[in-house]
């Protein structure tokens, strides 16, 4: 059974509209620009697929993050956000830079090629996850009961989405391919990536941590780009290509980034962690706009079971701070 778009996208958004309503001001920015940012990363799923047919993966990261970087570079210049404290921050920020983006972005990359599809959704779906657990056991978070329903519940969500209902199906699809191993440690690297942020984010701006951890990521990639000779692929890309490769750059890089950090400032891991599970909803939805992909009842009610879950963990969150 399909449900048409414009019915599913009002319901999600007046989901979201009542739960930023029912928050303070500096939350609900927080809130918007985590939404912002799990949107512009659920078009980056099809951005990439088009451009990684025209070039290979290591030329697309290179790219992408050379323009994030640059854009970055210039709006961390005009707010005087340039210069690194100590020698400490600058190892910590070259290490975000390694794990959050070169070592991430290899992972993937390099996994898609041999992992299947719903292998690689159940695997991706274990994010926030790993993201609560690491903030709990590493930066010592409080998770009530009702924060793990909330992730359990939004699990449920996406596991409904990835699969158009056919949950059954996870039973059967493989795993033990060399590209389900790396999926499966992009997933705690994220998770990593995304506790070891929390303290540098507390005593520095979202836009100076976000900009280091770009041109780091970006300067150790470049590795890979020239010793694997991939400059010259560039000159296959197609108009379209090149549409697709700039959206990648500054939005789903530079913007998309810098939000997720803004909301790393402001919320906990647990809190963070689960607005990533808006991403596949969002896929789905950008599919259906650019692709003509339906949307099914099955991810109708996922993106229901997700929206639950956000709320249940922002709420237990904010019973937990009072």
């Amino acid at each position: 059974m399909a449900v048409v778009l414009p019915a599913a996208f009002q319901l999600y958004l007046s989901g979201f509209i009542i739960m930023l309503e029912m928050t303070k001001r500096e939350t609900r920015i927080a809130y918007a620009k985590l939404i912002a940012s799990t949107l512009i990363w659920g078009g980056s799923f099809i951005a990439t697929k088009i451009v990684v047919q025209e070039i290979s993966p290591p030329a697309v990261v290179w790219l992408r993050f050379l323009i994030g970087t640059a854009i970055l570079a210039f709006f961390a210049k005009k707010e005087n956000a340039l210069k690194i404290e100590s020698w400490r921050d600058g190892w910590i920020l070259a290490g975000l830079g390694f794990i959050g983006i070169t070592l991430h972005q290899w992972l993937q990359s390099q996994g898609l090629v041999t992992s299947e599809a719903t292998t690689t959704a159940w695997i991706v779906s274990t994010n926030p996850v790993f993201i609560a657990l690491f903030g709990w056991l590493l930066l010592k978070e409080k998770m009530s009961m009702q924060t793990i329903g909330g992730i359990l519940m939004a699990t449920f969500g996406v596991l409904l989405v990835v699969t158009k209902g056919d949950v059954i199906s996870l039973l059967s699809a493989g795993f033990g391919a060399p590209g389900d191993i790396l999926i499966l440690i992009s997933s705690p690297n994220w998770a990593l990536y995304t506790v070891l942020s929390k303290p540098i984010l507390k005593r520095t701006s979202a836009l100076k941590v976000t900009f280091y951890t770009l041109l780091f990521g970006w300067l150790l990639s470049s590795v890979q780009f020239f010793s694997g000779g991939h400059w010259a692929d560039y000159s296959r890309l197609s108009p379209g290509g090149w549409a697709a490769i700039i959206f990648l750059g500054v939005f789903c890089s530079a913007v998309a980034y810098i939000f997720y950090n803004d909301g790393m400032q402001k919320l906990t891991t647990s809190q963070v962690a689960i607005f990533l599970y808006l991403e596949p909803v969002f896929s789905t939805i950008v599919a259906a706009v650019m692709l003509s992909e339906r949307i099914t009842l099955a991810t109708f009610a996922g993106g229901a079971f997700i929206i639950l879950g956000v709320w249940l963990v922002n709420k237990a969150a904010e019973s937990l701070a009072q």
